[in-house]
């Protein structure tokens, strides 16, 4: 009742946004003909304003049945990935300009598919045996030229021994062996010698040398030549450094054992013929078959390409009507057939403000599938809870975000993200105060908003898709930097008379003397924020310190109340006045009795200019509360409001504990009493019925663990009163670090430098100041206030009125299908 109230309040089919309540929900029922079936929730898929229940539960994905369909679509997203793969190995990207919708059939897309598929794997498999035999030849012509030269040098070495043999009638130990089987005279006493040529990888040719050498015992004449430059091998088509081998054997078995070797090593093999003439010849005809290969692979690597490019061009949008078919496959398996299979059964959630133009997605389905039979449309009656919707902009969602990652708001609970909207980058701000800083992030984040639509489509790194999905926080948090660094009169640490001139001058000529007893008041107050004269004196970092501390108090004591507050507002919209009576009023009551009450404190010693010590009177305010205040009193009558605040306090928290538990007993006993001697109207089965009925609904309620959790709730905000308020000190701390950090390289880096009069000396201390400031102040020091304030919205404003136990509502949407994939 209360959602469909808060429905109908907007109006018309689009309420105005509402970010403290979530969307109104409701369960529908779409009876939807066989016929019109596809097309209906294609169109609900373009609306994306329904979330499908899953009726099918308990069948697999392979009972359903369009399970066909699913396999047959996840068929052509593989070979589009496959289309994708290669156009990356080609250098080329999809093209973007062909997104618009067209009318393509499936199967003439299926169809297609598969004869780009085949003809691509085709012309890769040609275009991989023409390399491999491309690079094949690439090695034989290294070795024919390389093991050429080892010929060559033996035939000149075994003429010039032979020369100087015939003139001294001896044979010399120089002679190669070829000339020694040469010279032999007896025929019968001939060895042939037989060799083999190759290559092998550079990296195991010691190896590979030392194993043959075992291998044959010796009986072996092995000569290796390094190749200077890397060649492609020819089956792992990787850049490998080679050497050219020659080994020259004698007989079958040893043969036969250095082929064995070769394969173990990977060297490759190539023929070389034995006489010279025909190793030229050889290498002559080897050049020619290199020159025609690299035509024919260069032509048909233009035709790959000019495919892949017929492909890129449609490519995106094949992707986007493929996994629109699968979505909608998927979604129609998660309907129900009926009996008559004739029709299909759709539940889902949906928002009370999209009825009618869910109704309209209908007729207009029904109308285009020509279905004699229109869909029927219902709500439902449930007790189950639905899902949280808010309908944000790009400006809100990612405050949104933040509070989603604590927790999902319970349905029609109020929202924290409007509040964290502001409170969240101003809580930023009062712990990076420093307006000069301010204005570094908000160019950074300008960057990024300027930009926007080009980087959104954009695939960023991790860091870089985080900075500008957040770039709208950032802008706000460098906004309210600025404010407040402007407040405590900051500027990369150094002081401004902007407002101007300071209402102080220094009793003594330097006010950073030993002897400087303090500062002189001869002016009007500083009209905006910190009186720059406090900055470098004496008197700075006590005044700093207990300014901020109080302002750190102030400030969560604020926001905590705003959180009780909205307790109230969650009690008061659920109908629930015990929540009202018995949490909020007592919770109310003890915090301010307490932390409320320091914070007037602090405010009236502000205004009044007294120098009560705060700490004694709130420590006295319990360990002695009749003791007379005496210079620590801060107005008439402060000991008597402080014993009614004490005692106060002290009643909150029984209000807090037993109340509670005992009015929701009294209301069930209420609820049931009598029931089980209610007369009986049936026979003995209604009996059993109504007898099984009461007792399980007596044993939904139990009081001791009812009573056990108001305990836990009361103990934890008492101590986290407590706890919390202290919690809210970070603000001084973090905001004292980043002052003191800040001006410590302002005056240690770069005055420091420009002391020296020295160019160099003050350019590096330039570039050392910028680096410290970028990498600790700006990046460091942001990601530390980022995490305090995230920290302070979770903890101690949020666990003061938000559950955080719902669950997202995800709707069926086309638009969101790229970030699916993802």
């Amino acid at each position: 009742m209360m959602a469909e109230r808060g429905g109908g309040r907007g109006g018309g089919c689009c309420p105005p946004m509402d970010l403290l309540r979530s969307e109104p929900m409701h369960l529908v029922q779409v009876i939807i003909p066989i016929e019109s079936a596809h097309q209906t929730v294609a169109y609900l898929g373009d609306l994306g304003l329904i979330q499908f229940k899953d009726l099918n539960a308990d069948k697999s994905p392979f009972q359903r049945t369009y399970a066909t369909q699913i396999k047959r679509c996840a068929e052509m997203a593989r070979k589009l990935r496959f289309f994708r793969e290669q156009m990356s190995k080609a250098g080329l990207l999809p093209s973007a300009k062909s997104l618009s919708r067209a009318d393509i059939d499936m199967d003439d897309l299926e169809v297609k598919l598969g004869e780009l598929e085949a003809e691509l794997i085709e012309l890769n498999g040609n275009g991989e045996k023409l390399q491999r035999t491309y690079n094949e030849l690439v090695e034989y012509k290294l070795v024919l030229e390389k093991a050429g030269e080892f010929f060559h040098s033996a035939l000149s070495t075994a003429q010039q021994i032979e020369f100087r043999s015939q003139q001294t009638g001896e044979e010399s130990l120089d002679t190669p062996l070829l000339m020694e089987q040469e010279m032999t005279t007896d025929s019968s006493k001939q060895v042939k010698l037989g060799f083999l040529t190759g290559l092998v990888p550079r990296d195991k040719s010691m190896a590979f040398e030392r194993i043959i050498f075992r291998a044959t015992r010796g009986n072996v004449f092995l000569k290796q030549a390094v190749l200077e430059d890397p060649v492609i091998d020819p089956v792992s088509g990787a850049k490998v450094e080679k050497n050219v081998f020659l080994v020259f054997y004698s007989g079958e078995k040893a043969k036969n054992k250095i082929i064995k070797i070769c394969e173990a090593f990977g060297a490759n093999r190539y023929p070389l013929p034995e006489e010279l003439g025909k190793q030229v010849l050889m290498v002559t005809e080897v050049s020619g078959r290199l020159s025609e290969l690299k035509t024919t692979i260069d032509a048909g690597a233009q035709l790959r390409r000019n495919l892949l490019q017929t492909i890129a061009e449609q490519y995106e949008q094949w992707n986007l009507l493929v996994m629109r078919e699968k979505s909608i496959y998927h979604t129609l398996n998660m309907l129900s057939i009926d009996v008559t299979k004739k029709c299909l059964v759709a539940e889902g959630w949906s928002p009370v403000f999209a009825t009618k133009q869910i109704q309209d997605a209908l007729q207009r389905a029904t109308f285009d599938s020509n279905s004699q039979v229109g869909a029927i449309f219902q709500i439902l009656r449930t007790k189950e809870s639905p899902p949280t919707y808010f309908r944000t902009n790009k400006f809100t969602s990612s405050f949104q975000e933040i509070v989603d990652a604590y927790g999902v708001a319970k349905y029609r609970e109020a929202n924290p993200a409007v509040f964290t909207i502001v409170t969240f980058p101003f809580l930023f701000a009062v712990m990076f105060g420093d307006w000069g800083h301010g204005i570094c992030l908000l160019l950074g984040a300008m960057y990024f908003i300027i930009r926007e639509r080009k980087l959104s489509s954009q695939k960023l790194g991790d860091i870089a898709e985080m900075t500008f999905g957040g770039r709208y926080i950032i802008m706000m948090m460098a906004l309210f930097s600025i404010y407040t660094g402007l407040v405590y009169n900051e500027f990369f640490s150094v002081p401004f008379e902007l407002f101007g001139r300071s209402a102080y001058v220094c009793r003594d000529l330097s006010c950073r003397d030993a002897t400087t007893a303090g500062l002189i008041k001869v002016g009007d107050t500083y009209p905006f924020g910190v009186d720059p004269v406090w900055h470098g004196s004496r008197s700075e970092l006590p005044f700093l310190n207990s300014l901020k501390m109080k302002m750190s108090i102030l400030l969560g004591v604020a926001q905590m109340n705003l959180g009780i507050l909205l307790s109230y507002f969650n009690a008061k919209f659920f109908r629930s006045s015990l929540n009202i009576w018995f949490q909020f009023v007592p919770q109310m009551i003890f915090l301010n009795s307490l932390f409320g009450y320091l914070s007037l404190l602090i405010i009236i010693k502000w205004c009044t200019g007294s120098k009560a010590d705060l700490y004694h009177v709130m420590i006295y305010m319990f360990l002695s509360p009749t003791d007379d205040l005496g210079e620590n009193q801060l107005f008439v009558g402060q000991r008597n409001v402080q014993l009614v605040l004490l005692l106060l306090a002290l009643v909150a928290v029984p209000w807090m504990l037993f109340p509670k538990p005992l009015i929701l007993k009294k209301q069930h006993q209420n609820r049931h009493q009598g029931q089980s001697y209610m007369p009986l109207h049936g026979t003995e089965d209604t009996l059993q019925l109504d007898a099984a009925h009461d007792s399980h609904a007596h044993e939904e309620f139990d009081f001791s663990e009812v009573f056990v959790h108001q305990l836990i709730h009361t103990i934890e905000f008492v101590l986290g009163a407590v706890s919390n308020t202290a919690s809210y000190l970070r603000l001084w701390a973090l905001s004292l670090a980043h002052s003191e950090l800040s001006s410590v390289f302002y005056e240690k880096v770069l005055l420091l430098s420009l002391g020296y009069n020295n160019v160099l000396i003050l350019v590096v201390g330039i570039i050392v100041f910028i680096f410290a400031t970028v990498g600790v102040l700006l990046v460091m020091e942001t990601l530390s206030a980022f995490l305090h304030a995230l920290r302070l919205h979770w903890v101690e404003f949020q666990n003061k009125f938000y559950e955080g136990d719902g669950y997202k509502f995800h709707p069926f949407s086309f638009s969101l299908l790229g970030d699916e994939e993802e």
